[in-house]
Order: structure tokens, then C-alpha cells, then sequence
């Protein structure tokens, strides 16, 4: 029954994942991680495979309630207010209404939260991304506008800025949408789910993690634009183009440290709490 029903959501959805194929294969800088997402969600359900093993599957209809309502949605979402986001929304409500119904609550349990992770392959919205992009090249740019003015300061080189244009020591760098840092917001959202369910055992170290996921994300946005304003007094050369895709790449790395130092200092608060716990009983 059970590989029936997902033969028959995946026929249902096929149309929606074709086109988030297109969405994410044309802008591969900014949704390639929708590849990724899946897989992540398949290897969160198989951390959890003795857990599933041990509660027995009995149907549970009244999960076929988030099941239509889904299966309504998307088709709301196709005929009357076309939206592929909120078409990847409702399919996402689907699969959590269908997990439900055939498996029953003791296993829908463990695979909620890795159903769930899907909504991170679900490109978003063009009016959505237009008005987040916009605030996020502003903070960007003045961001990096700050940094640079400390550190033309102490090397002795101006700093202007225009617009979302920054010009240092005459060198112009154009803070475009490419700069906003919304992919790598994105990105830390979805890392941040993925190692709150991974890495944390309590529920309030998971929402810290996805509450400093932005944050971390922004100012490592605000380092990366600055880093390429430093170099354009180099080669302006390095602030565009296939270098100036290379470097943001590198500066990933450091972000994925910084990020995993948050998570590393949210287990050992709670490892201190129990060690303080322990020596006052």
C-alpha cells in the first residue's frame, strides 16, 4: 500500500518537480542546494530507522484531512492563483497528510520533522525574493561600507558610498542582487534545521539555531562584500566575475565555522548546566 501511495504522489507532483528542475538547474548559484535537500531528508528518516522499526504501521485516516487539503491546495495554486511556491507548500501538506494516513501517529512522529525539511528545496516566490533581496544589498553595502571605512581609516584609502554602489580608493563595486547574501540566508536556514535535528537534543537550542541562522548568514554577507571591496584595490578584476564567484565560495567556509561554533557553544552550555546540576545535588 505504502509504495502505491507514493507512486501515485509522485505522479500527482511530477508536473511541480519538473518545473522546480528548471527553476533550480537555470540558477544553480542560488537553489543548487534544492538537489540536496531531499537526500538530507532521507538520511534524517534513516538516523531514525530503529525508532520507525519499532512502532507498527496501522492506517490513520484522519490524516487524509491534511491530505486533501493539500491535494485541494495544489490545485488551487495551478488553476486559480498559479504559484509554484505555494504549490511546493501544498505538496510538502500532502506528503505530511499521506505519511500520516499510512503509517498512523507512531511513526509519523519521526518522519514529520524530516517531511518538513523539504520546504527548504522550494524556490521562492520572484515578489518575495525582489523585496528581501533589495533590504538585504542595502545592509550589505552598508555593512561593508562601515568595515571598510575602519580599515581605510588605518591604511590611509576613502570609502563612498552611492546607492548600492561602493568606490574604493576610486574602484567602483556594484553590490548587485548576486551580493545580497539571500542564497547564503537560505543556505544557513537549511543547515541550521539540519543540524538542529542532527546535532542538538533540546527544542531551545534548535530554535536558537534557526533564530541566529540570519544573523550569521548577514554578517558573513557584510565580511565576503568587504573582502571583495579590499581586492578590487588590488585588481577590480577580482571583484566580478568568475573570481569574484571563487572568493564568495571560499568565504563559505569560514561562515560554516562560525555557524558551527554557535551550535558548538549551544551543546556545551547545556553540558555545563548538567556538570553545575550534578556537583550542587
Amino acid at each position: 500500500m505504502s509504495c502505491i501511495a507514493l507512486a501515485a504522489f509522485a505522479a500527482m507532483f511530477f508536473r511541480w518537480m519538473l518545473k522546480q528542475h528548471e527553476h533550480s538547474w537555470g540558477s544553480l548559484e542560488d537553489w543548487g542546494h534544492a538537489y540536496v535537500m531531499p537526500f538530507l531528508a532521507g538520511y534524517l528518516v534513516w538516523l531514525k530507522r530503529a525508532d520507525i522499526a519499532a512502532e507498527r504501521v496501522r492506517p490513520f485516516w484522519p490524516g487524509m484531512v491534511p491530505f486533501l487539503l493539500g491535494l485541494m491546495s495544489y490545485l488551487f495554486f495551478i488553476v486559480g492563483v498559479p504559484n509554484h511556491m505555494l504549490q511546493g507548500c501544498a505538496m510538502v501538506l500532502t506528503l505530511l497528510g499521506l505519511a500520516l494516513m499510512v503509517t498512523g501517529p507512531g511513526i509519523f512522529r519521526h518522519l514529520f520533522l524530516p517531511i518538513l525539511f523539504l520546504l527548504f528545496a522550494i524556490t521562492i516566490s520572484e515578489q518575495i525574493m525582489i523585496k528581501v533581496t533589495f533590504q538585504l544589498q542595502l545592509i550589505a553595502s552598508k555593512g561593508a561600507w562601515l568595515m571598510l571605512n575602519i580599515v581605510g581609516g588605518l591604511f590611509g584609502f576613502l570609502v563612498d558610498l552611492e546607492g548600492n554602489t561602493l568606490t574604493v580608493a576610486g574602484a567602483k563595486l556594484n553590490v548587485a542582487e548576486a551580493c545580497s547574501g539571500m542564497r547564503m540566508v537560505v543556505a544557513f536556514y537549511a543547515l541550521a534545521a539540519a543540524v538542529g535535528v542532527m546535532g542538538c537534543r533540546h527544542w531551545w537550542q534548535r530554535i536558537a539555531l534557526l533564530l541566529l541562522a540570519a544573523p550569521v548568514a548577514i554578517f558573513m554577507n557584510v565580511v565576503r562584500v568587504t573582502v571583495l571591496g579590499l581586492l578590487s584595490l588590488k585588481d577590480p578584476n577580482l571583484a566580478a566575475g568568475d573570481a569574484h564567484m571563487m572568493i564568495g565560495t571560499l568565504l563559505l567556509v569560514p561562515s560554516l565555522a562560525l555557524f558551527l561554533a554557535v551550535v558548538w557553544t549551544l551543546n556545551r552550555l547545556v553540558e555545563d548546566d548538567a556538570a553545575t546540576g550534578g556537583s550542587v545535588a
